[in-house]
This record gives C-alpha cells, sequence and structure tokens, in this order.
C-alpha cells in the first residue's frame, strides 16, 4: 500500500513540497480553460491531510526518515488528486477545485460544512476517517442536492434517503455476493471449507453465504475457529491428496493472517487455495515467503496490477517528482479526480443518471448501482459500485486474476 520510508531530504522535500503548495493556494487551486466568459465548475476534495500535525509555526514535528502511515495515505491521495488536476488544466479544463483538510485542528466537520454552503459546489470528492464525517458530508450533499463521491468508505452508516452520495468502495455485502460468485464459477463441484471464528460481523457475513447458497449450488463445510487456534484445529479438516479450497468468513485481519500462516506453514503437505475477505488486499502476511507456499484469492474494487501506458506515466512522473513509488491512494486519487470531473462537465444537468458511463474510464471500471435499505423506499439510500475484481498470490507474488 505504498512506500513508508524513504531518504530524509526526499521525505522533507515530499512533506514541505505538498504542505507550501497547499497553503499557497489558499485552499484553492483552478484550472482554467481557454474561454473564461463562463463560470467555472466548482468542485470540492476532503481528505484527512493532518497538516497541523506537520507543522506548529515552523517546526517540523514528524520524522525525518518515516512518513506515518496515517499521513501518508491522505498525502498520495492529495497528490494524485493534484496531478489529475494539472492533467485537466492541460485540457483547458474550466473548472475551480477547493481542497480541505478534514482533520484540521479546531475545526469540526459541522463547522467544514458551514464554510462550503455559500461555495454552491457541483460535486464533491471525500475521503472519509469515521461514520460521524460520512453522515455530515452525506447530510449537506443531500440538503444541497450535490452529488458526493465516497473515495474509500466501505460502509453504509448514516445513509438514507440520499441518491446523491456514491460508494466507490462496496460494502461487505457486495464483496460476499461477489466471492459467491466467483467460488460458484471455478468450484462449484468441490468442498469448500468456510473458516470463521465467533463474533456478531462473522454471524452475520455466514447467514449472507447461507442465503446466497438457498439452492446448495456450493459445497460448504463450515468450521468455527477459537481466536488463538492451533495449526491441527484446521488441519485435520484437509486432504492431501487433493486440493483444498478454503474461505475465510471474517474480515477481522489478525484472524485472516493466523489462518494464512497455519495453511503456508504446511503448503508443502496440503495443496491449498484459500478466498479472504476484502481487508485482505494490501494486509500484512499475503505476500511473500508468509504465502509463497499456497494460493490466496482476494477481491478488490480497485485493481492498480496491470500495466498500462498511462498507468506507468503517471508512476514515472510521480517518482520523478516526488522520489518514492506511488501507491493505491495516489492511483485513486488521480482515477476517481480526472474521471468524475470529466463526467460532471460531459453531464452537467443529469450527472447523477450517467454515473456509470465510461467514456474517461483511467484504471478501473465502476458499476454503480442504486441502493434501497428498505423495500419501501422510495428513493435510493445511496448509489453503490458493484464491480468487484479479483486479484491472487502465487509464489508470494501478486496477480491480476483474468
Amino acid at each position: 500500500m505504498g512506500i513508508t520510508t524513504i531518504a530524509a531530504q526526499n521525505f522533507m522535500h515530499l512533506i514541505k513540497l505538498t504542505i507550501l503548495i497547499f497553503f499557497t493556494s489558499c485552499l484553492f487551486t483552478k484550472a482554467f480553460a481557454a474561454d473564461t466568459t463562463q463560470a467555472p465548475v466548482r468542485i470540492a476534495v476532503l481528505m484527512p491531510l493532518y497538516l497541523d500535525s506537520a507543522f506548529a509555526g515552523n517546526t517540523y514535528n514528524l520524522s525525518n526518515t518515516k512518513i506515518p502511515q496515517y499521513f501518508l495515505s491522505g498525502l498520495e491521495f492529495y497528490n494524485g488528486v493534484m496531478m489529475a488536476i494539472d492533467s485537466l488544466q492541460k485540457e483547458n479544463t474550466n473548472i475551480e477545485v477547493w481542497i480541505y483538510d478534514t482533520h484540521k485542528q479546531g475545526q469540526t466537520i459541522q463547522q467544514l460544512t458551514a464554510e462550503m454552503q455559500p461555495l454552491n459546489f457541483s460535486m464533491m470528492i471525500a475521503v472519509f476517517s469515521s461514520a460521524a464525517e460520512q453522515k455530515a458530508i452525506s447530510d449537506f450533499s443531500a440538503m444541497n442536492s450535490i452529488p458526493v463521491i465516497s473515495a474509500t468508505y466501505p460502509t453504509d452508516a448514516y445513509l438514507n434517503y440520499n441518491p446523491f452520495f456514491i460508494m466507490l468502495n462496496p460494502t461487505w455485502k457486495t464483496h460476499v455476493n461477489a466471492i459467491y460468485k466467483y467460488l460458484s464459477k471455478n468450484y462449484k463441484n468441490q468442498q469448500i471449507i468456510f473458516c470463521t471464528k465467533s463474533g456478531t460481523l462473522e454471524n452475520k457475513i455466514a447467514e449472507e453465504f447461507k442465503l446466497l447458497n438457498t439452492n446448495h449450488n456450493l459445497n460448504f463445510s463450515n468450521i468455527i475457529l477459537n481466536d488463538n487456534f492451533p495449526d491441527e484445529d484446521v488441519l485435520k479438516h484437509l486432504d492431501s491428496t487433493r486440493q483444498n479450497i478454503i474461505l475465510c468468513g471474517s474480515l477481522n485481519e489478525n484472524f485472516g493472517r493466523a489462518l494464512i500462516k497455519a495453511l503456508n506453514d504446511n503448503g508443502d503437505t496440503y495443496h491449498t487455495v484459500i478466498t479472504g475477505m476484502p481487508t485482505w488486499n494490501g494486509m500484512a502476511g499475503t505476500t511473500g515467503s508468509s504465502s509463497d507456499k499456497i494460493q490466496i484469492i482476494m477481491s478488490t474494487p480497485f485493481e492498480y496490477l496491470q500495466s498500462t501506458d498511462l498507468l506507468n506515466d503517471i508512476s514515472n512522473e510521480y517518482k520523478s517528482v516526488y522520489y518514492a513509488k506511488p501507491g493505491d491512494m495516489m492511483f485513486k486519487g488521480y482515477g476517481m479526480m480526472y474521471h468524475f470531473t470529466k463526467l460532471l462537465l460531459k453531464h452537467p444537468d443529469d450527472f447523477i443518471n450517467n454515473i456509470s458511463d465510461s467514456s474517461y474510464k483511467v484504471f478501473n471500471d465502476y458499476n454503480i448501482e442504486p441502493v434501497r435499505l428498505s423495500n419501501t423506499s422510495f428513493v435510493p439510500d445511496y448509489l453503490e459500485n458493484k464491480k468487484i475484481y479479483f486479484i491472487k498470490t502465487m509464489n508470494g507474488q501478486v496477480q491480476s486474476v483474468q
């Protein structure tokens, strides 16, 4: 999920350059069209930048050798957005982009929306850190009929009656549905061992798979493991004479890592394919020597493994400016900013009804559908991206699943 350590000089260059650009731009940047007789389309981008934590006055507060992960994610997304704005500016796009740090010290999310109120935004792109932030921005979006693109937050907490809210990172239920279809296509006639632990969410996941398997298209055998289970509790269900298909039914990363370790440590004896939850994408323990004796299948809505000219060009440009390899958050920032800005300009009066238009695809496809949380909902409670990709690790290396 990105590089967290770089040389001290390059690190300082990256941090100071970003903060300098952010503050000297007065919280917004404009990409002007050649014809400026019309008012620019105004877009807000909200993300947790934690800029106040980097400096106290002129005093630099962070490490000179390592960027904290909480800081790096927002920084990479911001840099991706700025690179997309640069691309849009080269196309003479008439837009005005306002960047907001949702973790600015001394400012609540309600104060931020009050500040945004008179600016008449046409679209918002947001990286949420909590359900409270999601609720505040969703309420603001619904009240003002402003489409908001939720870039990374994968839950539907506090979402209701807002057809302007677009969730790009799908909920666990959407992943479970996609995983079930994947298993049905690839392992329909094989025994699938469903491994889970006790827990409220684990029970919901198990019930969802049970509901999907009402017609018994798949042959599941269920085992419930303790949090600190010994390897034998898994191995006694495996067969050394055939391929074993394992499905993890918990989003808990510690449980997932323990399951991977138990299977990989015994990979010479048991040939195993294990399908994990969406939390496994980028999770420690899924690559390298930790998984080189098993095959791992993971679902993801964002897939940046397939090399393209555009992806390579953006990666090289990022490295030349920031002296670091770009992570997924940079690609998300670039792809979402460019794609949805172009769609907004193409469909200024009917953006929501054309939200799945693929004319300006950058890296990923989106299949955005309305979601109603009850059968009596007159309008969608939100819109959700239902497009799921699959990736796998073989010999410890991540690969795309075609």
